[in-house]
């Protein structure tokens, strides 16, 4: 959350620590990418833009409630804004965002409580370049303490690691993803071990419907769409 590399992961101490001035993958919707977003959407095999397209855009009314996931300095909330005019945007960090983004309600935070963010009054949760980097353990929190935010039928979807593409893919640095952390356990790495099927397998059992398994825009992630129950 506004985060992470770093060479022990994914304490949320280590979270804490990262980025402090923000993450910026600048203007998501731009038709030319800039050098740091077309670095990473080569490592991702997917353009920002398409991405908003695809997994963002279809959930947002007007009036939307939105509630994102560690925005860093704003790349993907700027444009969800401009799609809510009438609506309210909340974002969750770990650091102080408001400085860097405008219009929106800022809840910087310590956990994966969620205990500052009101309750059943979302209509989307989205996240990016943020599960990813987290264990299992606080993937699990984040969707258990999240659901009952969201209003039901509300949508969630979320970047996450999959180690079953990177397989496929084969590793390396042309995906941004050393091949040794293969042999190095989850608190050592800033990529900890998921897939599509675990992360839908956990959503479950924390009370998600799973709309998509993976939207298959991304070639080295997933992008997952879940639903609270109506």
């Amino acid at each position: 959350m506004s985060l992470f590399y770093a060479s022990r992961m994914p304490t949320l101490d280590a979270l804490r620590g990262l980025f402090p001035r923000g993450y910026n993958s600048g203007n998501v919707l731009s038709r030319i990418p800039g050098p740091r977003r077309l670095i990473e959407e080569l490592r991702v095999g997917a353009s920002y833009r398409e991405v908003f397209r695809r997994a963002v855009l279809p959930y947002l009314q007007p009036d939307s409630k939105v509630l994102e996931l560690g925005p860093g300095s704003g790349s993907w909330t700027r444009p969800i804004l401009m799609h809510v005019p009438r609506g309210e945007v909340h974002v969750v960090d770990l650091h102080d965002v408001r400085g860097w983004i405008r219009a929106l309600v800022c809840h910087q935070v310590r956990d994966n409580s969620f205990a500052a963010v009101p309750d059943a009054t979302f209509d989307f949760f989205w996240s990016f370049g943020v599960l990813c980097h987290n264990n299992a353990e606080h993937i699990r929190e984040i969707l258990r303490n999240a659901l009952p935010k969201m209003r039901p039928g509300g949508v969630a979807a979320h970047e996450i690691s999959d180690w079953d593409k990177l397989e496929q893919l084969g590793w390396g640095w042309r995906w941004g993803v050393p091949k040794r952390f293969r042999e190095l356990p989850d608190d050592a790495i800033w990529w900890p071990r998921n897939s599509a099927a675990q992360m839908c397998r956990m959503a479950v059992e924390e009370g998600w419907q799973v709309l998509e398994r993976d939207l298959g825009i991304l070639r080295r992630d997933a992008l997952c769409v879940l639903r609270r129950p109506p």
